[in-house]
């Protein structure tokens, strides 16, 4: 690496001990490459929604993303974030209307969230995740057409878990991301401290988020014997891990209004170690043994690389 490249890798490194732990745990379990593969595409994806949520004002935050998009499609840029992105898409051969999907996924945050149904919510979580599995699997050497459909469906899952997780947190950005057609069109402010009434209603709502979730999490494993040796247990065990999150919601009877819920390390040792003494006894892992159900992304199409795009 040069100078700058180093630089950026070790904010990059940094960032995901900060604020990735479950994946920053994960990627103990890649061959070097693909750690620092992974490490800087992190960084990228964690610039692109600090862009977002850290700047003091939407405007602003809407002017500096576009400025990457323009830095992004000329293919050189004064940023280095940005340089060492563009690095490590020709390295990897990621095509550049993924991180520009990305892009717009994270600039529609910056509107007025309140998600009208489950399609609506589908396309946000492949935008913003989705896009990250496809861009993880160009890093991990994935080239498979079938194996990136599991890719997005891996990222969609994690996004859903991610917003069953922070339906407080959102709520005080004036963000609702649970679909109207599942919670009814409540205001962010009402999640925030919800009544009685209102914790019902999105007990019932998480519950279904979850449920969701599990469906795209099947479909992401099913993809794993796609992955390379060296890469396929550190996948199986972020994935397992940010699983947890959704089953310890649901052991707190879907409460996400009174605490954040983490996943602690304890956990995330006990998982990664059942996950490595059942390896041999998991067929699954080692042969592709499914069909990707297109039906999981029948809300995706026109989108790049999805099944019904592709169909």
């Amino acid at each position: 690496m040069t100078s700058s490249r180093e630089d950026e890798y070790e904010r990059s490194d940094q960032l995901l001990a900060a604020k990735g732990k479950s994946f920053y745990w994960a990627r103990f379990f890649l061959i070097k490459k693909y750690a620092v593969r992974a490490t800087r595409l992190y960084g990228f994806c964690r610039y692109i929604d600090d862009v977002a949520d850290d700047s003091p004002t939407a405007d602003g935050a809407r002017a500096e993303l576009a400025r990457i998009v323009r830095d992004l499609k000329a293919n050189t840029s004064d940023d280095p974030r940005v340089l060492d992105a563009l690095a490590l898409f020709h390295e990897c051969q990621i095509d550049l209307v993924i991180p520009l999907e990305l892009i717009a996924g994270v600039l529609s945050d910056l509107d007025r969230v309140r998600i009208d149904n489950e399609a609506h919510l589908l396309r946000y979580c492949y935008r913003v995740a989705g896009t990250v599995g496809l861009m993880m699997s160009a890093a991990l050497d994935v080239k498979n057409p079938t194996a990136l459909f599991h890719a997005i469906d891996l990222g969609i899952a994690m996004q859903l878990t991610n917003i069953a997780r922070d339906v407080r947190e959102d709520a005080t950005m004036d963000r609702r991301y649970v679909p109207a057609d599942s919670i009814g069109a409540v205001e962010p402010a009402l999640l925030v401290d919800p009544t009685e009434e209102v914790k019902g209603k999105l007990a019932r709502s998480v519950e279904h988020l979850l449920l969701l979730a599990d469906m795209y999490y099947r479909s992401g494993n099913a993809g794993l014997p796609f992955l390379p040796f060296g890469a396929r247990t550190a996948i199986f065990i972020a994935g397992r891990v940010y699983r947890e999150i959704g089953l310890k919601i649901a052991r707190n009877r879907f409460d996400v209004w009174s605490q954040r819920t983490m996943v602690p390390l304890r956990t995330k040792a006990i998982v990664s170690i059942l996950i490595l003494l059942s390896l041999p006894f998991r067929p699954a892992f080692w042969q592709y043994r499914s069909v990707h159900d297109a039906r999981l992304h029948a809300h995706l199409t026109d989108l790049p690389f999805t099944h019904s795009g592709a169909a």
